[in-house]
């Protein structure tokens, strides 16, 4: 099985979701107690998200880590 993880598909998924939620990058950093500078570079692709950060982000918007990662629609 070939896995086909794209940060670009990440960083789009993040940002819809965020909008879709109503919400600044200010108003995720503070409700994830993630900080705004990794949220900043993940939505620019600047930077990879690492395990934890990435279940935090998953449970808060309800999806799926493969969802998150492109991995699944």
């Amino acid at each position: 099985m070939e896995y086909n993880i794209s940060m670009e598909k990440f960083a789009e998924r993040l940002k819809e979701l965020r909008i879709e939620k109503g919400l600044s990058i200010q108003g995720l950093s503070k409700a994830t107690k993630i900080g705004v500078a990794s949220i900043c570079r993940w939505e620019n692709q600047q930077a990879d998200v690492k395990g934890t950060q990435l279940i935090v982000l998953a449970r808060f918007f309800g999806v799926s880590i493969d969802y998150l990662m492109g991995l699944e629609d």
